[in-house]
């Protein structure tokens, strides 16, 4: 049977969950950087997703899918904006984008990825 671990488990959710070689992140909001810009927003979710993925022990050159809600897809070039600077060339992962209603007010942006584990 394959091992089941979780990240920062609660009673609700997990920060994230690794199993049979993969790393599934739960969605990630703002944290420093709640009621700012899409773009700053961006920037602070993807830095926490760096650090989620680091725990687990991949990182951004190993995510298979990413998933991200947006409040406005008008802000859609903000986001790309922080994310091209993010993403490695020639490792960029499948990607979906929509326009959603996010759980508070303030967030603006929200990104889930699934990884595969380890490093190349």
């Amino acid at each position: 049977m394959t091992k089941i671990t979780r990240i920062e488990a609660g009673s609700r959710m997990s920060t994230a969950v690794i199993y049979d070689g993969k790393v599934y992140v739960a969605g990630v909001v703002a944290d420093s950087t709640v009621g700012k810009s899409v773009l700053e927003q961006t920037r602070d979710v993807l830095q926490q997703i760096d650090g989620i993925l680091e725990q687990a022990g991949s990182d951004k050159t190993r995510i298979l899918k990413a998933n991200i809600w947006l409040t406005d897809i008008k802000t859609f070039d903000q986001m790309n904006k922080a994310w091209d600077k993010w993403v490695v060339a020639g490792q960029t992962p499948a990607r979906a984008t929509v326009e959603a209603k996010l759980a508070a007010p303030g967030y603006d942006v929200e990104i889930m990825v699934e990884a595969a584990v380890g490093k190349d």
